[in-house]
């Protein structure tokens, strides 16, 4: 009986420590098995990258203008399934001079995920993309930050990295000006942030937005792109 128990006993334990595991590989931000992955770039340059998730959407109208005004450049992830409903936002942000990103067609959580889905999610964005007149390379970032094996095996066959992030006010704060203050108090040379205006109807965001733009600059911090980040 004593035996028994004890092969039940560890029998959970294996299952848990590999449930454990899998969703804390699923969620790293810094760690992947294939393929490479940057959070962040080590430089001891004043630069930053700006990155803005999902979209687009009219708030793109008011986040160019703000970007302009600091000259600053950004990298936006756009949602392929989001560029359809928004051609010509998705078309300003790259005649302006951004970065766009892959964030996947349906921003499903790539996680459990056919190879061919994967495939169809990641080529239908990157159709998008030039379609809205990019034409440097792609960068790709999962929705969510979630990603397992086949999504970072997917795109290390195609010599593609994932891009992730290392500060994400969003996550912790809701008013902005606790978000720029957690980008001040956090903030290194070569930090990649990451925000999500598209969506945001309060004006808190793109405030947030505002206030890090302002504050950065006062520092004497850069804002430019992942890929600019990445040749640093």
């Amino acid at each position: 009986m004593k035996k028994r128990l004890l092969i039940v006993a560890t029998g959970v334990s294996i299952i848990f420590l590999l449930l454990f595991g899998t969703y804390k590989l699923m969620n790293s931000r810094s760690f992947q098995v294939f393929g490479g992955l940057t959070d962040k770039v080590e430089t001891n340059q004043k630069v930053v990258a700006l990155t803005f998730d999902d979209g687009p959407s009219k708030n793109v109208n008011s986040i160019l203008p703000l970007l302009e005004q600091y000259k600053a450049k950004a990298t936006f992830f756009l949602i392929g399934h989001d560029m359809e409903q928004y051609p010509e936002e998705a078309a300003k942000i790259a005649a302006a001079g951004h970065q766009l990103g892959n964030h996947t067609y349906s921003h499903n959580r790539m996680v459990f995920k056919t190879p061919s889905y994967i495939k169809k999610e990641i080529e239908n964005t990157d159709q998008r993309i030039r379609e809205a007149g990019y034409k440097d390379e792609i960068d790709v970032r999962p929705p969510n930050g979630k990603k397992l094996i086949g999504f970072p095996f997917y795109l290390s066959k195609h010599h593609r990295d994932t891009i992730m992030w290392n500060l994400e006010p969003d996550s912790f704060y809701t008013s902005a000006d606790d978000k720029v203050n957690y980008v001040k108090k956090n903030i290194k040379p070569g930090s990649i942030i990451l925000m999500h205006p598209m969506y945001d109807q309060t004006g808190e965001e793109l405030k947030a937005i505002e206030g890090i733009l302002k504050a950065l600059t006062d520092q004497g911090y850069t804002f430019v792109t992942v890929d600019e980040l990445q040749e640093r």
